[in-house]
């Protein structure tokens, strides 16, 4: 039987009922975590929950959309009515309503960005530390993309917020180690969901980024979820501030 290095551990990953955030949950579960899913669509939310149950995952979930302090509130005393703790927090949340030329987003696009892809991360943060302190072996991950270590093609707004992320993780983690809590990061690369489709489903953009990505493949959400898994656990006791590519080899660093 495989060993589960999260028995006993709660976390809560918000955005999680598709895509990275689902597959994050569900390896959490595997690893024996008790995992709090959530989404804005209560139909999600439920579906979600379910999957992970058919799995044999501890798992419950709840609406929440993290742009707004009441659900973030709402999400985090949610987990610990249920569980009656939290031990880890991975905020994945993000939207990209801008595609194009930078000088022509607008206003409301632009606060968009800023609200559910960058402050959301630290204000969930801000309502969860309490709680991963009490853990005595708190962690966060914050997911940002190889888009922060470099503007990708049309997407230069959603760039600059993830590259945001990747220096606010460095913030985090020097703020919060005195508090035995622990901050990553990681930036996935061209992954295989519905969020990135997009970018591939045309043929001739599919081919282009295989010819920039060594692997000479796109990433699947699973292996974005085995490095939290990873960064989360006793295996990383001695790992804070890091940001983790999971990316096929892809150039990815300031």
């Amino acid at each position: 039987m495989a060993t589960k290095f999260l028995t006993d551990r709660v976390a809560v990953v918000s955005a999680s009922s598709k895509g990275i955030g689902f597959a994050i949950a569900k390896r959490l579960g595997a690893d024996g975590a008790s995992v709090v899913v959530s989404s804005r669509k209560s139909k999600n939310v439920e579906e979600a929950v379910e999957a992970l149950r058919v799995e044999g995952i501890n798992a419950a979930g709840v609406t929440a959309h993290v742009g707004i302090k009441e659900d973030r509130k709402k999400l985090i005393e949610f987990a610990i009515d249920r569980f009656g703790k939290l031990d880890i927090l991975v905020s994945n949340a993000a939207v990209n309503p801008h595609f194009g030329d930078i000088m022509s987003i607008s206003d409301s696009q632009w606060d968009k960005m800023l609200n559910i892809n960058v402050q959301s991360s630290l204000q969930l943060t801000q309502e969860a530390v309490p709680h991963l302190e009490a853990s005595g072996r708190g962690n966060i991950v914050l997911v940002s993309s190889i888009a922060g270590y470099a503007p990708l093609d049309g997407l230069g707004a959603y760039s600059i917020m993830k590259s945001t992320l990747i220096g606010l993780n460095k913030a985090l983690s020097q703020s919060l180690a005195r508090r035995n809590i622990r901050v990553n990061a990681i930036a996935p690369g061209i992954i295989r969901t519905d969020f990135s489709r997009a970018l591939y489903i045309n043929e001739v953009d599919h081919e282009n980024w295989l010819r920039t990505i060594p692997l000479n493949r796109l990433g699947e959400a699973d292996e974005c979820a085995d490095v939290v898994a990873f960064l989360v656990s006793d295996e990383a006791s001695y790992i804070t501030g890091e940001t983790i590519g999971v990316n096929g080899g892809m150039q990815a660093r300031i």
